[in-house]
């Protein structure tokens, strides 16, 4: 019995499962292979619409189903909480007290926010990284009249590099429409010396922060909150006062791979760019090269949870989830990877919204940078069709 565990059971986890028990279909089907996924909820979230909840266009109840729903008939679920991952003696432990003996494990635990970090975040600052929270910053902006709006980023990285430019002008598209626009100061706050991480990206975005009106502030990442004076403090003690402050929280990957050994301190997983193994938690030596580093051959990690130059989005476990899938599956058949899935080339690609029913496409690899097409109302329409479809097509590996 050659045992595949998956462990988490978002996108990139949900999807790597289902083209495992694809490619590994006889194998299952004799008893010779099995394959399980472990979720601490056993619910499937689409966390790209928490910012539409945010924005009045989307509800909770809709952006959730049942992950034994979106599995493979062929596929165990277990619903339980990982407290340990033992990779020399090949077995992931439970909160419940069982262990899963693996011969294949996927990664795909995603990314955390910690808000905590920074005092005062959740009585002050509002955030899109939950429905809940997406909820309550909807309640503030409809009882918003006026003042300052501070947007910022505690640092990088951090789910959906997109998503706080989004708000930004999301935001200031509906306090014009409302008429609230000339009571309005709006601060957008970024913690590197640019827009967006990405250099063609943030040529894109900065002529749009002019043509809206937003301040844009560079190397002001958020590292306090004085509640007194309604203040956020950057890292460079620059003081932006508010009355109403958005704030991307803090990110970390999965504790449990740091108590297991497996990540550093930040929670992301060492990842080879182009096998997406694991790789040991070693600094090279002197006169190595990071592929010297030892890997995991039978660990591999997508999506949230890697520390690859990459989106921390669903985009990207999308199509790191066939590669994952190719290399699982040839070690369970005894065969070398093969086709146009054997290496990951860096592939992500996503929709970035920018107001007034306008959008661009972000389509990028390692070696080649996004050169995003002048926003309008297509790209914008194509995300809407993306979202409404995604229940049917990515979870399934349909697309």
């Amino acid at each position: 019995m050659q045992r595949v565990v998956v462990l988490g059971g978002g996108v990139g986890g949900t999807l790597a499962a289902n083209l495992i028990a694809r490619k590994l279909k006889k194998p299952i089907a004799n008893g010779t292979a099995s394959v399980t996924v472990v979720d601490l909820t056993g619910r499937h979230t689409y966390q790209p619409g928490y910012m539409y909840i945010a924005m009045g266009q989307e509800k909770a109840e809709r952006l959730v189903r049942g992950e034994k729903s979106l599995l493979d008939r062929n596929i165990n679920l277990v619903v339980d909480d990982i407290t340990r991952i033992d990779a020399a003696g090949q077995g992931v432990e439970l909160a419940s007290g069982q262990r899963l003996p693996y011969d294949q494990l996927v990664i795909a635990t995603g990314s955390r926010i910690v808000p905590a970090e920074i005092e005062h975040f959740d009585a002050e600052a509002h955030h899109f990284y939950t429905a809940e929270a997406s909820l309550r910053l909807r309640k503030a902006l409809d009882a918003f009249k006026g003042g300052r709006i501070v947007i910022g980023i505690a640092g990088i990285p951090y789910k959906c590099p997109p998503a706080p430019l989004e708000v930004a002008f999301l935001v200031e598209s509906e306090l014009r429409q409302r008429g609230l626009r000339d009571r309005t100061e709006m601060t957008f706050l970024s913690p590197i010396n640019r827009a967006f991480t990405i250099e063609s990206v943030s040529e894109m975005a900065t002529p749009i922060f002019e043509q809206k009106g937003i301040h844009l502030e560079l190397l002001a990442g958020i590292a306090q909150i004085d509640p007194e004076r309604k203040v956020a403090i950057t890292d460079a003690f620059e003081e932006h006062p508010y009355d109403l402050l958005i704030v991307v929280p803090p990110h970390k990957g999965a504790q449990v791979v740091i108590d297991s050994g497996l990540a550093p301190k930040s929670g992301w997983l060492p990842t080879d760019r182009h096998t997406l193994q694991v790789k040991t938690v070693v600094k090279p030596a002197p006169g190595q090269s990071d592929e010297d580093i030892p890997r995991y051959p039978n660990i591999f990690a997508l999506g949230d949870a890697t520390d690859l130059p990459l989106s921390k989005a669903g985009s990207t476990a999308h199509f790191e989830a066939p590669i994952v899938a190719e290399r699982v599956a040839a070690a369970v058949l005894g065969r070398s990877p093969s086709g146009r899935h054997a290496s990951y080339t860096g592939k992500v690609m996503c929709f970035f919204e920018v107001g007034d029913g306008k959008g661009t496409l972000l389509q990028f690899d390692y070696d080649h940078p996004p050169r995003p097409p002048k926003p309008n109302q297509l790209w914008h329409l194509g995300k809407i069709v993306f979202n409404k479809t995604y229940w049917h097509t990515v979870p399934k590996g349909r697309v």
